[in-house]
């Protein structure tokens, strides 16, 4: 729902340093993605958000040899319950079925008035809507039935494969996704989890000071 450079204010912060690509896709399957941050990411540390950190892990699991290190913000690996996968996949269908006759703008407004982003300021969420206007109904409906939580099988049982550097990032009033973080962190060997405080389940947004903070003391020599 945002472009890349909805990551500008925690990239601007970590400066020079280090060279930030801000990915923006131009697939709309799991399939698709997973090419363009392999064609992208070589040699880097993945960094993503909800679904994209989803994506990252999906990545970094497909070829963990191709990346320096991983983090996620505010994702999980996945629902491991068959009932509760099943309802998920059979909402995220008729969401994406209204999708692909809604306009932009409408679901734009559905998206918003999430609970998952209830605490967000009103000034936060205006200007992250330019970006959200700004994307395609029908791509928007192909991530959801490709890559959403529902389709996804959950590979929290793989997560001891990642032998690269993992961090787990999430906002402290995010409760279920800094669980899903801490056990995300603890299922790795080589992982750790931050909480970010003051923050919900977007930190980048509402704390990209604490967030890139916490990037930069992760990627450091």
């Amino acid at each position: 729902m945002q472009p890349g450079d909805a990551w500008r204010p925690v990239a601007d912060r970590l400066g020079q340093r280090y060279s930030s690509v801000l990915l923006d896709h131009r697939e709309h399957t799991y399939e698709g993605r997973l090419d363009e941050i392999a064609e992208a990411g070589e040699g880097a540390a993945l960094v993503g958000y909800s679904l994209g950190g989803r994506l990252a892990l999906h990545a970094a699991l497909r070829e963990p040899d191709r990346y320096r290190a991983l983090v996620t913000v505010g994702a999980s690996a996945g629902i491991e319950d068959v009932a509760e996968r099943t309802a998920r996949l059979q909402a995220d269908e008729k969401l994406a079925a209204w999708m692909e006759i809604a306009s932009i703008a409408d679901i734009v407004t559905i998206w918003e008035r999430q609970p998952l982003f209830a605490d967000q300021a009103d000034a936060l969420i205006a200007e992250q809507r330019p970006g959200r206007l700004a994307q395609d109904s029908a791509a928007l409906a192909s991530v959801l039935r490709t890559a959403g939580q529902g389709t996804l099988e959950p590979v929290w049982r793989e997560l001891h494969r990642l032998e690269l550097p993992v961090l787990a990032l999430a906002g402290a009033r995010d409760e279920r996704y800094s669980a899903a973080a801490q056990r995300l962190a603890d299922a790795v060997p080589d992982g750790r989890a931050a909480i970010v405080p003051d923050a919900g389940h977007a930190p980048q947004l509402q704390q990209p000071e604490a967030v890139a903070s916490s990037l930069a003391a992760f990627l450091a020599p």
